[in-house]
């Protein structure tokens, strides 16, 4: 599997980061809602930061989230689950015209994510 790269953080300081993303970084702002900022990176990878009240990604409880870009999500966690070294987190989801994304734990303890185009998920 080829991997490239997403990043995320959940942070108390929702505001400062955003502010840091677009000013310091100079990172274009995509998207965003209460508690919730994606940014893209020139080649099309994304940033997102995460604040307090936004309840969809609670599981990111200890520093920043690495994604890892995989051309089939299914197939890249099918690969990771075959190594039995990994706990995953939720189902796979699909966001139709968006992306796939699979949540998992490390070794380590930390969160990790793939990420690739968006599949059809069955019933």
């Amino acid at each position: 599997m080829e991997v490239k790269g997403w990043a995320g953080t959940r942070t108390s300081a929702y505001a400062a980061m955003v502010r840091l993303y677009q000013e310091g970084l100079g990172l274009r702002l995509a998207h965003e809602e209460p508690d919730f900022a994606g940014f893209l990176l020139p080649n099309g990878d994304k940033v997102e930061v995460f604040g307090p009240s936004d309840t969809e990604h609670v599981h990111f409880d200890s520093g920043p989230v690495v994604g890892f870009l995989v051309d089939d999500v299914a197939e890249a966690r099918a690969q990771l689950v075959a190594t039995g070294m990994v706990e995953l987190i939720g189902p796979l989801q699909s966001w139709p015209g968006g992306t796939a994304w699979q949540h998992f734990r490390a070794p380590d303890g930390n969160v990790y994510e793939l990420v690739g185009p968006p599949i059809e998920i069955g019933p």
